[in-house]
């Protein structure tokens, strides 16, 4: 279990209730984020933060210096576990991320966080493309609806439709118990 590290992302008061971008299932989510934290705090799994920071112009969320921008206390980082900012949807855009990685010779990673269909879907997605084995536990991300063309998608639909696309390819997807049952 040395190759494998644990990846939030994005795990930001802004998207928890009283947010400025509260989404569908964020407590509940972070609840299970919770749960698979500390586990894998008692087993000395790596432990990554990415942290969000708005550098667009207009942004209205996660705005640096803000209460929202911070890490939420359901997984509030503790000495020694890297705390890694990033300004794209894509966790590895502009960030050390590959390169800490790399450091810590790790291979897989296990990766809960918001929103699935942008976040979690961009660092997947070029997780796979740079060679990693990931995993995504499905319970402990969440992410809001979304209109398309005028009609408006469930954030259950646009969850689950997201997770089958990267399930389909580029992650295996498992819920917050078979996780923690298959890392002991």
């Amino acid at each position: 279990m040395k190759d494998t590290a644990l990846l939030f992302i994005d795990i930001q008061n802004d998207y928890f209730p009283g947010g400025r971008m509260e989404l569908d299932g964020a407590v509940e989510a972070g609840k299970n984020a919770g749960k698979i934290l500390s586990h894998c705090r008692e087993i000395n799994m790596a432990v990554i933060h990415i942290q969000h920071l708005s550098a667009r112009q207009g942004a209205t969320f996660f705005i640096p210096g803000t209460e929202g921008a911070e890490i939420n206390r359901c997984v509030a980082p503790v000495p020694g576990e890297k705390i890694i900012q990033k300004n794209f949807p894509n966790s590895f855009r502009q960030t050390g991320l590959s390169e800490h990685l790399e450091k810590l010779n790790i291979k897989k990673l296990i990766i809960c966080g918001m929103m699935t269909h942008m976040c979690v879907d961009a660092t997947v997605r070029a997780a796979f493309d740079l060679g990693y084995t990931c995993m995504v536990a499905a319970d402990a991300c969440a992410t809001k609806e979304l209109v398309h063309e005028g009609v408006t998608i469930s954030a259950l639909h646009v969850h689950g439709a997201f997770l089958a696309a990267l399930g389909s390819v580029y992650a295996e997807i498992q819920n917050t118990t078979e996780f923690m049952k298959r890392f002991n």
